[in-house]
């Protein structure tokens, strides 16, 4: 299907663009290029038209540039702009315009990128739907998101982040959403910010794009609730809440049933039952957010809440894998949590209470299985860095975990504040402890991930991994 053409691409860019081509899609990595994709040449840690002869040769229908490369020997492939990344934002707002998708914006400190794949797992048994790929929430995936919607599309998933004050209304105002929902709110990027409230008030700014007479989902569970709906409330919203001290979406209790999390809600009154192929009940929240956001875009809660279950955390994010030792006999397996995507001090506070929860994975040895956490730092928490990192020691769940494996020069505040007893090793890097990490990791045992991105402990999730087989021995 095409979703731009060039006369369309270049009305909507107030570009110049020679030839005759059509875009069905929109693309700027030249490593994720599909066939038939408009190549967007953005500047960023490395220029876009260096790779743009690379893209043509890719199979990109046409590149957008602001000059043309010295590499590239004809213009009549070319969408030329006075500014890129002006010229993406023009595109992505044309492409909201001209769409009659029902939109939902998603942010918050933690469960962001959660939510909209649950989002997109619900909604699509109900309709066509469009939605960020991956965490593609900045001045650049917002708008690249937007450009991508195709014409049919019945609902549109759009996630925001921010990493500095002024980041979220700009972009909210181009999403235009119809409902905004707000996963929670807590410490992340206290770089940026004086405190949580700045937090709190800069993601309630995603209200300010709210479509005319659309609907704020908000966590009713957070301290900074009040400061959510009055936000909303100054914008005319209508307000929906959920959690467990919510009006309207209320969860009235969850239990575990094999691996599945079974819940029961009250959804405007009515009773309202899902599962979720997962352990958390911070994700039993996020789904009972999301329920709330569908409903308020439209969609059947029955159906919403039936597909909820075919939903499962992607990798880096909360993921439990039930692997098995080499030996491959039924008693060498081990279950290891991986969520080494990103990590603040809410959402690890949630995988040290899912580690907690998670069951061993033989009950016939359950004494011999341990809980064992590696955490890495928590990035961008500012000058109180240290001390976020010293309060993990003093979490309820620590109580509950055998020993606690750390990496980072933050961390070590963590490994200082341990009881002697679960405190374990201290790792300069992630490389250390990914050639460490083999010789700690026995039968039975139930091993956490947990760090922000650029601790690198995708390398020792890596490392745990290729200990073990990924499926089911045979001889089970």
């Amino acid at each position: 299907m095409t979703l731009w053409t060039a006369q369309e691409a270049a009305a909507a860019t107030s570009g110049t663009v020679a030839g005759d081509w059509s875009a069905t899609g929109v693309s700027i990595d030249t490593r994720k290029l599909v066939r038939g994709d408009l190549f967007v040449a953005l500047t960023d840690k490395r220029d876009g038209h260096d790779f743009v002869r690379q893209a043509l040769i890719n199979g990109a229908s046409a590149a957008m540039v602001s000059r043309v490369p010295a590499s590239v020997k004809s213009r009549d492939r070319l969408l030329i702009v006075d500014d890129v990344q002006k010229g993406l934002e023009a595109l992505g707002r044309i492409g909201r315009e001209r769409s009659r998708a029902k939109v939902c914006a998603i942010t918050g400190s933690v469960g962001k990128t959660s939510c909209k794949e649950m989002m997109t797992t619900v909604l699509a048994e109900q309709g066509k739907v469009s939605a960020s790929v991956a965490s593609y929430n900045n001045q650049w995936g917002v708008p690249l998101t937007l450009a991508r919607i195709p014409p049919d599309a019945d609902f549109a998933v759009i996630e925001i982040g921010m990493n500095k004050p002024g980041e979220i209304s700009p972009l909210a105002c181009l999403a235009r959403p119809h409902v905004a929902l707000i996963t929670t709110v807590g410490a992340a990027h206290l770089e940026e910010f004086a405190d949580e409230v700045e937090i709190a008030l800069e993601k309630a700014r995603i209200f300010d794009g709210l479509e005319p007479n659309g609907t704020a989902v908000i966590n009713a569970d957070t301290k900074h609730t009040t400061c959510l709906r009055n936000s909303a409330q100054a914008r005319s919203a209508r307000i929906v809440d959920f959690g467990r001290q919510a009006r309207d979406f209320c969860l009235l209790d969850t239990h575990q049933q094999d691996d599945f999390f079974v819940a029961r809600a009250h959804a405007n009154g009515k009773q309202v039952i899902f599962k979720l192929a997962t352990q958390g009940v911070h994700f039993v929240t996020n789904a009972l957010g999301v329920i709330a956001a569908s409903s308020a875009l439209g969609a059947d809660i029955a159906l919403v809440a039936q597909a909820m279950g075919r939903w499962s955390p992607g990798e880096g994010r909360g993921q439990v894998q039930r692997l098995w030792l080499r030996s491959a006999q039924k008693e060498q397996a081990f279950t290891l949590i991986d969520d080494c995507y990103n990590a603040n001090p809410v959402s690890m506070g949630a995988a040290l209470e899912l580690l907690v929860a998670s069951a061993p994975t033989d009950l016939s040895s359950v004494w011999r299985g341990r809980k064992i956490a590696l955490l890495g730092d928590m990035a961008e928490l500012g000058a109180d860095g240290p001390q976020f990192h010293t309060a993990l020691a003093h979490h309820p769940a620590m109580e509950h975990i055998d020993i606690v494996h750390c990496v980072g020069p933050l961390t070590a505040h963590l490994h200082e504040e341990l009881p002697k007893e679960k405190r374990g090793e201290h790792f300069e890097n992630a490389a250390q402890m990914a050639a460490w990490v083999g010789k700690e990791i026995a039968a039975d045992d139930v091993v956490l991930v947990k760090a922000s991105l650029m601790t690198g402990l995708r390398s020792v999730v890596d490392a745990i991994q290729k200990l073990a087989h990924r499926e089911k021995p045979m001889d089970e």
